[in-house]
């Protein structure tokens, strides 16, 4: 928390300056500002894709908070703000998708404040939660605005948690500002391609130790050209000498996507697969394949889709791919048109970026078995009360046991 004289025109972020928090009183009095509340604001401007965020009212002193609320409220706290949301168009964006989208990043008080929807109340109050609607009372409402509006997701499958996977193009990510967006529970990097070391990708090293530091869970893929099983196995091998000594909570994965790749036909495809998966497996790694929906369906075999962790490809409301699959990538970076399930935008990423959701706790998995660079532990967790559905159990059990099997 912070203090501001009255005269104070300060930048506190990128898109809010100290003016805009200030009591409406009238009198000259200090502007207490959350550095957290500016910073998810930052971050609400981002999910939303707004055009601008107009602040109808943050720090109150006692007495206007009394003369409009209880008088002693967030705002007079320094730590609420009442907004209205513009998209690009220009339009108010719908204090119903505003609150929601609130909610996925982690503010702890949210609240529709008019009837017609447009303006939305946030906190990051530190004592408990609230979820209200100001129009009806200020009671407390629910715990989650998209049953309280009636809101589908628009996947049925349970989210357990969101991420997002990034490269080179991506440039120079400012991690600490990921970390805090509230979009980003885990990162999958990419580590390079081909078959040299020199093709590492270069910004991986980097976005790996910023993980570890921030404590995201991270994956890694490698993007293939291989046109033979044995170029996938010697791109296996580069790959394997690059993350060696580092620690994954999520899969590595065969990037397989390459037009000229795919002329060669399911057979060498699906042999590729198998061939890079088998040297990652063989080396302790919990092994993946990332390929889009339609690729998967014509160009890879059952036995090798049953066998390795999926990551699908599907830029779409929802994903279409019909077998167990842990990870989908539902936006992709550069190809607005293809994000329907909201912007590609995550705060502390210039431009855009992939984002992906995850159905599998892959990090209780990989660390249990003792896989991706993870030492085991003495005891073996139930898995059976973490997997709902029993295929997808059966296929991870078949999984880890292979792999204990060729590293026995």
């Amino acid at each position: 928390m912070k203090s501001y004289i009255n005269s104070d025109t300060i930048q506190l972020s990128p898109h809010f300056n100290v003016q805009e928090f200030k009591c409406q009183c009238g009198r000259m009095h200090d502007t207490l500002v959350s550095d957290e509340l500016v910073q998810k604001l930052e971050a609400l401007r981002t999910a939303l894709d707004c055009k601008s965020i107009v602040i109808t009212s943050g720090y109150r002193c006692p007495d206007h908070d009394a003369a409009v609320s209880t008088g002693k409220g967030q705002h007079t706290k320094g730590t609420a703000a009442d907004i209205v949301c513009y998209g690009q168009d220009g339009q108010p964006i719908s204090s119903k998708l505003v609150c929601c989208t609130a909610q996925d990043l982690g503010f702890t008080g949210i609240a529709n404040i008019t009837s017609d929807y447009d303006c939305t109340h946030v906190d990051v109050r530190s004592s408990g939660k609230w979820y209200g609607n100001e129009v009806c009372g200020n009671g407390h409402i629910t715990d989650d605005f998209y049953n309280y509006f009636g809101i589908i997701r628009n996947d049925s499958r349970k989210i357990l948690v969101k991420g997002i996977d990034v490269s080179y193009a991506q440039g120079k990510i400012d991690w600490d500002k990921v970390k805090i967006s509230g979009r980003v529970e885990f990162a999958l990097l990419r580590t390079g391609y081909g078959k040299e070391i020199s093709q590492t990708d270069s910004t991986f090293e980097r976005n790996y130790s910023e993980c570890k530091r921030l404590g995201i869970p991270c994956g890694a893929y490698w993007y293939s050209y291989a046109k033979s099983a044995e170029e996938a196995r010697q791109e296996a091998k580069t790959f394997l000498q690059i993350i060696s000594g580092k620690t994954f909570e999520y899969p590595i994965y065969f990037d397989l996507e390459e037009q000229s790749q795919f002329a060669l036909g399911k057979k060498v495809c699906s042999d590729m697969v198998q061939a890079f998966c088998d040297e990652i497996e063989k080396a302790g790694y919990y092994a993946g394949l990332y390929c889009s929906t339609s690729y998967l369906n014509s160009h890879i075999s059952d036995s090798i889709k049953n066998r390795y962790a999926i990551w699908v490809a599907q830029y779409n409301d929802k994903c279409t791919y019909t077998s167990d699959y842990g990870i989908w990538q539902h936006s992709v970076a550069g190809h607005p048109e293809y994000d329907v399930l909201g912007t590609g935008s995550v705060y502390g990423v210039e431009g855009q970026c992939d984002l992906d959701y995850a159905y599998i706790d892959y990090p209780s998995i990989i660390k249990s078995a003792g896989l991706n660079g993870f030492s085991k532990p003495d005891s073996k967790p139930d898995l059976e009360k973490e997997k709902p559905e029993k295929s997808t159990l059966e296929q991870i059990l078949d999984h880890v046991a292979s792999i204990d099997n060729k590293l026995s």
